[in-house]
């Protein structure tokens, strides 16, 4: 175990960790040069399309250094908010890990939220400033910014380009040096903590595990601690990065276990695997648990997919452990799922998996955060649809989430920024100047933040700030459930929570922005936005006119007259029982408000 390195590459999106862990695949895995490729450990085309990493990815390389032969697996992080928990489960198996920061950026938000729960767990931390050769980089401030937030000499920061390769070379090195190996343990049997799990057409349930103490290889009876399963072991293995079988995984070693596990919940993620001998084991620390935070229905196009599409988000689920679902109905979309997820762009990732993987596209509905009511009967009840809300006058209070966001922006764009914070209900709570950034914090209702506060944030700033949030408590607030009425029927899939002060406003875009979406019909169609019996705002969409009178060729005027009032009457008549179906892109356009 003395050889053993594992460790981890963190950083803020787009600071070039891919393709560092690229560069020491290149120069010290068993890949040739025909098998390279950017972004090795993006396994999805979606990763490499956007340019993001989703899953965190495993690698394990060998390091030669007096004679000496060093295992180091390196586990690759996602960057965005988004993806926290991802990397919370990554570090839980390290023991150091490599902060990387671009040169032309400098520290951003969620560097330090990723290097402050590393702190958190104890890791070593080794820090980079990357993309050198570039001509805007600013390294000596960007150093100084770094030994400020880690009170270390800046003489301990490596300077490398991971995209030509220079300084790369200084890593290793520091790696084995800065870095621990894997702390022994005093159990007697084999014990391994699920890293990861995902699902395999073909091999079933494919578990990623860092070994504790004794091993795991093939033939071996395991069980899994908080189901008791058990288990018998077909095959072990690293990736380097291809799927590597070995004859056992040792202590210290991260690698994967195949046990031709079927069922999906059989090995959950931060669980703990022991030999099925083993005499009253102690389960080891699990992940960080994040619950969901935003919530939408997914409701599957074509209804023949239901069954299709709960095997679908089970696979997903199991596989990514901060995504939900359970059922749901909707009198508007029928059979559905109420699923949830860290943001905005996990549910977006998730969606675009469901189609890309599993061939399967879904109606999104508006997306919730979850709010707490506390009844006049003293029940606190979590909501987490606008369907679940109870009546107004049973809510004694309403309680929102509220989040800590932290934003690191050039000053130009300070005035802007805390402008749209305020607009966004938000509260300073502090300042900070760096040397060439601000930091700035607001505390500001989650709900606010999911919808378009990204977006805005990164046009007011010409796509350089950066933010982190965390939910840090739930505060009374003037919330309202907003309702819409299609001729006279609420549409349960269009309503939402929203703060009082906005309803107004936010109730005249929604019903405007729905009149140009349903077709006209031979009857008028009203649309309104109501809390409870109260109208807020109403529109309608006008009704074709047919002209009875062309037939006629003169006569009397009440003959006209006549025709036109059987017309009305019909129309009156069709206005009762006529039914309205609202298209598919209504929803679709439903699902953000317009900016």
């Amino acid at each position: 175990m003395k050889n053993i390195r594992n460790i981890s590459i963190i950083a803020h999106i787009d600071h070039g960790k891919s393709t560092l862990a690229d560069r020491l695949i290149e120069n010290y895995g068993i890949l040739n040069s025909r098998d390279m490729q950017e972004q090795m450990l993006d396994s999805m085309d979606l990763e490499r399309e956007r340019g993001i990493t989703i899953k965190a990815q495993t690698v394990s390389l060998v390091y030669k250094d007096n004679n000496k032969e060093y295992t180091v697996n390196i586990i690759d992080t996602p960057g965005h908010v988004d993806f926290s928990y991802e990397v919370s489960r990554s570090l839980s198996a390290c023991e150091g890990v490599l902060l990387v920061v671009d040169a032309t950026q400098g520290i951003e938000a969620q560097s330090i939220a990723h290097t402050s729960l590393a702190i958190n767990l104890g890791l070593n931390i080794i820090p980079i400033v990357n993309k050198i050769d570039l001509p805007s980089a600013n390294i000596e401030a960007v150093k100084n910014d770094i030994s400020d937030f880690l009170q270390i000499d800046s003489a301990d920061i490596i300077e490398v380009s991971a995209k030509t390769g220079l300084g790369v070379n200084n890593i290793m090195p520091a790696v084995i040096d800065r870095i621990p190996p894997p702390g022994l343990s005093q159990d007697n049997y084999a014990k391994a903590c699920i890293v990861d799990s995902w699902f395999d057409n073909y091999l079933g349930v494919v578990v990623l595990v860092k070994i504790v103490s004794g091993s795991l290889k093939p033939k071996q009876k395991i069980k899994i601690l908080s189901n008791k399963k058990e288990f018998i072991i077909d095959k072990v293995g690293i990736f380097t990065p291809k799927i590597t079988y070995l004859d056992k995984l040792n202590a210290g070693d991260v690698g994967f276990m195949i046990a031709s596990i079927k069922n999906l919940n059989a090995a959950p993620v931060g669980d703990t695997i022991v030999d099925y001998k083993a005499e009253q084991p102690l389960a080891l620390p699990g992940f960080e648990q994040i619950q969901p935070r935003v919530f939408s229905g997914f409701y599957p196009i074509d209804s023949k997919n239901y069954q299709d599409s709960k095997k679908a988000l089970d696979k997903l689920s199991l596989n990514d452990n901060s995504f939900t679902y359970e059922s749901e109905n909707s009198l508007s979309l029928g059979h559905g799922f109420r699923c949830g997820f860290l943001g905005l762009l996990h549910m977006e990732i998730i969606r675009e998996r469901l189609l890309r993987e599993y061939n399967l596209d879904f109606l999104m509905t508006i997306p919730s955060v979850t709010y707490k009511i506390e009844t006049k009967n003293n029940k606190l009840l979590e909501i987490k649809s606008p369907k679940d809300l109870p009546e107004q006058t049973q809510i004694k209070n309403f309680l929102e989430p509220i989040a800590e966001i932290k934003i690191i922006t050039p000053s130009d764009y300070l005035g802007s920024i805390i402008e749209l914070c305020i607009n966004k209900r938000g509260k300073q709570k502090n300042l900070q100047y760096r040397t060439n950034s601000v930091e700035i914090i607001f505390e500001i209702p989650l709900s606010e933040i999911i919808y378009d506060f990204f977006d805005k944030l990164k046009s007011l700033t010409k796509g350089y700030a950066s933010y982190d949030y965390t939910i840090i408590d739930y505060q009374e607030s003037n919330m309202i459930r907003l309702d819409i009425h299609v001729n006279k029927k609420k549409v349960d899939a269009l309503s939402q929570i929203m703060h009082k002060d906005d309803s107004y406003r936010k109730a005249r875009q929604l019903i405007d922005n729905l009149k140009n979406l349903i077709p006209r019909q031979m009857f008028e169609i009203s649309i309104q936005a109501c809390i409870g019996s109260k109208v807020l705002a109403s529109t309608s969409v006008r009704g074709y006119r047919k002209d009875v009178t062309a037939k006629l060729y003169g006569g009397d005027a009440t003959r006209k007259m006549k025709l036109i009032e059987k017309q009305k009457e019909g129309k009156r008549k069709m206005k009762k029982i006529g039914n309205v179906d609202i298209p598919k892109e209504a929803f679709y356009e439903f699902m953000m408000p317009k900016k």
